[in-house]
């Protein structure tokens, strides 16, 4: 292959570039603190763009431009769902959440902040919330170890065992040694890679198919559909894909960035760096797609491996149209979209081990040293049994990811919402809304009723549970105090 050794070479100085950032974030790493939430210590800029690297995965570069590929501008409902998502949560949650975590014990992990917010002196709000996160997220650490493998194996000619380990090893690596602030450093790189990829490749798609006018009719040629917004789609069909935006609530990795944040007062500006990037990169991404079918219209003499599999239809652009060694920069941004999805997945399962059961149930009095060496020892396990998940490559792995989505959206979600804005919210409360929302997901994905997305339902549920047992009690003294302080503290700094 001619592009083999430019973009080996392109790929090897990437990941040597991650490492060294895990072996600089390493020397900032005192205490478990810094471990698991960077010392609440990042800027703006990091907070929006790592909170954007690590929901965007390989799908971002590989599944859906190949989604709107086959079908045209249908697909991408998914995209202004999304962005809708993203946008409430930064509005609603990112800052109240940043100041409910302080005042509740200074709280580090989701099943923390569940804990000390709702007084649970049972431990069962932890233990729950952290099965449920170790669940969904082995198995989300594990379909993009495969993202990483697919990479390896189809630009280097690779088997799909040592494609597998390729892939993670880098990974692996840097999130063992640094920590939260090696991914947070890590993720900002990756996402300025992403963004100069998506906005680079459509408009170079576009000079080299003759401009807008000519690829559009090129488009209208191959398939006059491919423009409506509502093919083949039904009411349910649109809602579903939008629904995806109710996700971010619920999501771990993205909400332990709003909990990092140096103060409130970053928010709003980490806001607007946040939703910016997310859209052009979203915009970038329907345009490859897009695009790509007219390239591949007027070029059929290399449209096979699209044909084939219409998730190349970007890795298959960047060869054709780049110089190789630009060309291994572009392919650079899809493995850094898997690898920072990845390594926070990595770090909030070990997150979980560490602080939600071995500090709080096996050793109370561990020293920080401690605590630091098993949050490395718990990334490595979570990471081997993602691998070990991921080595049957018609595992289907990738398949699970919507579901996993959905389980933290509904599990997840409707408490940490309604938890930060709605302070007469109960520890019973909370706990009946993670367990009806993941049942939920369960029984309507096993059932597929009506067609609809089951995060939706399951967000829904949740939310009335929540409501309705929450009513059944009331908080404590203790509770709507810290609430108070937190919300008063949040007005005060925005």
């Amino acid at each position: 292959m001619s592009v083999s050794n430019p973009t080996l070479i392109t790929f090897v100085i990437y990941i040597a570039a991650m490492v060294l950032i895990g072996l600089m974030a390493y020397r900032s790493t005192n205490n478990l603190s810094d471990y698991i939430l960077g010392g609440r210590s990042l800027g703006s800029v990091v907070t929006a763009l790592s909170a954007g690297a690590s929901d965007m995965s390989g799908w971002l570069l590989m599944g859906l431009p190949g989604a709107i590929y086959m079908s045209g501008l249908s697909e991408s409902w998914i995209a202004i769902g999304l962005i809708a998502g993203a946008y409430l949560n930064w509005l609603f949650v990112a800052g109240r959440l940043r100041v409910q975590t302080e005042h509740n014990g200074d709280a580090l992990t989701l099943p923390d902040y569940f804990s000390s917010r709702f007084e649970d002196k049972s431990g069962v709000l932890r233990i729950i919330s952290a099965v449920v996160i170790l669940v969904f997220f082995t198995i989300y650490c594990a379909s993009g170890i495969v993202a990483g493998a697919r990479l390896f194996e189809s630009t280097f000619g690779m088997s799909y065992e040592t494609a597998l380990w390729a892939g993670a090893a880098a990974t692996i690596a840097y999130t063992f040694v640094g920590g939260f602030l090696a991914v947070s450093w890590t993720d900002t790189v990756q996402a300025t890679l992403m963004i100069f990829a998506l906005i680079l490749t459509p408009i170079i798609v576009l000079l080299a198919t003759g401009g807008v006018d000519t690829t559009f009719l090129a488009i209208e040629a191959k398939d006059p559909t491919s423009f409506d917004m509502l093919k083949n789609t039904t009411f349910i069909g649109v809602i579903s894909l939008m629904g995806w935006g109710l996700g971010y609530f619920g999501q771990p990795h993205i909400l332990a960035r709003f909990m990092a944040a140096d103060s409130v007062k970053s928010i709003a500006n980490a806001r607007r760096i946040s939703m910016t990037w997310m859209i052009l990169c979203l915009g970038g991404t329907v345009a490859v797609g897009f695009f790509g079918i007219a390239y591949f219209s007027a070029h059929p003499d290399v449209a096979g491996p699209v044909t084939e599999n219409p998730e190349r239809v970007f890795i298959e652009l960047a060869k054709i149209l780049f110089n190789p060694w630009v060309a291994g920069v572009l392919l650079s941004a899809i493995l850094a979209a898997v690898m920072s999805t990845l390594s926070c997945q990595l770090l909030v399962c070990s997150s979980a081990l560490t602080e939600d059961f071995y500090k709080t149930f096996l050793r109370k009095g561990a020293s920080q040293l401690e605590l630091v060496w098993v949050g490395r020892a718990m990334v490595l396990l979570v990471a081997l049994i993602a691998i070990a998940l991921a080595a049957n490559p018609e595992n289907r792995v990738l398949g699970l990811v919507s579901y996993a989505w959905a389980g933290f959206g509904a599990a997840f979600g409707p408490v940490v919402l309604i938890s930060v804005i709605w302070k007469n919210m109960t520890r019973n409360g909370a706990l009946a809304g993670i367990l009806v929302g993941a049942i939920t997901v369960i029984v309507w994905k096993h059932f597929a009723l009506l067609g609809l997305y089951e995060i939706i339902p399951g967000f829904i549920f949740a939310s009335l549970a929540i409501y309705i047992v929450s009513k059944m009690g009331s908080p404590t003294a203790g509770m709507l105090q810290r609430f108070g302080a937190a919300e008063k503290d949040f007005r005060l700094n925005q």
